[in-house]
């Protein structure tokens, strides 16, 4: 399965869950007078995020394949979150996401 074939059972799973969740989205383009632009979210930021609805706490998923691992900008993202206190992991099927998100894991899957 795609990694985004699981994501998408992902989100439904995690919605199932009482969670809001949000796909992240950016891409670059060529503007009108030539200019290639970037636009979007900072390198490293995770596929999903989202909050849960009971608490409030937010939270940062990144989805992989069974053999997908994480970029060094993604390691860096990581990092961040974790000095944080910030729910967030890598998921490999939509029950390691609902996972992370009930056990409220700071750094599943790294």
């Amino acid at each position: 399965m795609r990694e985004s074939d699981i994501q998408k059972l992902t989100m439904v799973a995690l919605t199932k869950a009482g969670c809001k969740v949000f796909r992240a989205n950016a891409g670059k383009f060529l503007s009108l007078d030539g200019q290639h632009v970037i636009q979007g979210l900072p390198n490293g930021f995770f596929d999903l995020f989202g909050f849960k609805t009971d608490d409030h706490q937010i939270f940062f998923i990144e989805m992989k394949t069974k053999t997908g691992r994480p970029r060094e900008s993604q390691k860096r993202f990581h990092e961040m979150l974790t000095s944080c206190g910030v729910i967030h992991g890598i998921a490999r099927s939509p029950e390691d996401a609902v996972k992370i998100v009930r056990e409220e894991l700071i750094g599943y899957g790294f």
